[in-house]
């Protein structure tokens, strides 16, 4: 005899509950497999990817452009249905859990944000509430829109236009907004792309000091090896579709796992006990010498001039 057991809704605020106050988080991927179906073929992108992330912390996942990087997370947080394999949250599958009731726990920053409509920054953090959105609760949800705001240090924007931001301030309102969430795992596709050096160090010092202050598992992909390296607690490198390495900075980011990976040649120091990556160029023509070249500039009267 098949049994079929359907939840209340009692027990799905008690099972989410229990979870939101477990004191961390785990993931777990049980022999994870992921393809692109047409009606002819199968396109697979991940294949038979087991492993274990578990603790507060920041996680970095690298690796070059197709290996599958966006694919994994998007598995991870139900974007996409995984074609075998399971992912598991404290001994949780997550197939079983609603995604209203996955936002509660999970937090997403997508690579770019579509937001272009005229809405504040106050209003477009507002829309990260809406997973934990009841009658009555909006003085509440400003309050804590407000406190993401600081926690950012973006509360001067509050009533600016979304729209109007610079690309630093896009990102820095879209990860409030995901936080506005009040998530315990943290999400992020490339969270530095397209800003220059301070905004890139500014958001990663933020996700590092978030996994600490909130309790909070944080897992970014990123393309910037050296960042990642220097505030990462763990990476996870991938290639054709798998994990090639996984563990501490020191461990994975090494000149033959550069080598193997990205197909390029570095050399690899040690900074403050975090490894550095420095590119090496097998091309030895001697360009310098090969014609004339300058610039030249002027401001107020005053040339600069290189060689």
């Amino acid at each position: 005899m098949s049994i079929i057991k359907l939840n209340t809704s009692k027990e799905d605020k008690e099972f989410i509950d229990g979870l939101m106050n477990e004191p961390v988080l785990d993931i777990e991927l049980k022999d994870l497999d992921f393809a692109y179906k047409s009606r002819k073929k199968e396109f697979p992108v991940l294949e038979d990817i087991s492993l274990q992330i578990k603790g507060s912390q920041l996680v970095s996942i690298l690796g070059p452009n197709g290996v599958g990087k966006s694919t994994l997370i998007h598995c991870m947080n139900k974007i996409l249905e995984p074609t075998g394999g399971a992912v598991i949250i404290n001994d949780h599958d997550i197939k079983d859990i609603s995604i209203k009731d996955l936002a509660k726990i999970m937090g997403y920053v997508p690579y770019s944000s579509v937001d272009n409509f005229p809405l504040t920054v106050t209003d477009t953090v507002l829309m990260g509430r809406h997973p934990h959105s009841k009658w009555g609760s909006l003085d509440d949800d400003l309050r804590i829109v407000y406190d993401m705001l600081c926690l950012i240090g973006i509360e001067d924007l509050a009533d600016r236009n979304f729209n109007e931001l610079s690309a630093g301030q896009h990102q820095k309102v879209m990860l409030a907004r995901g936080l506005a969430q009040e998530p315990r795992i943290m999400f992020l596709d490339e969270p530095t792309s397209n800003l220059d050096i301070k905004y890139q160090l500014e958001i990663t010092k933020i996700l590092r000091r978030l996994s600490r202050e909130k309790n909070m598992l944080v897992i970014m992909i990123s393309h910037d090896i050296n960042i990642a390296a220097k505030y990462s607690d763990n990476i996870i490198m991938m290639h054709d579709g798998g994990v090639y390495a996984i563990g501490k900075p020191q461990d994975v980011i090494t000149a033959e796992n550069i080598k193997h990976v990205y197909d390029v040649n570095a050399k690899v120091i040690v900074d403050e006990g975090r490894p550095h990556i420095i590119m090496i160029d097998d091309d030895d023509t001697d360009y310098d010498n090969d014609h004339e070249y300058s610039v030249v500039a002027s401001k107020s009267g005053v040339t600069y001039k290189g060689p």
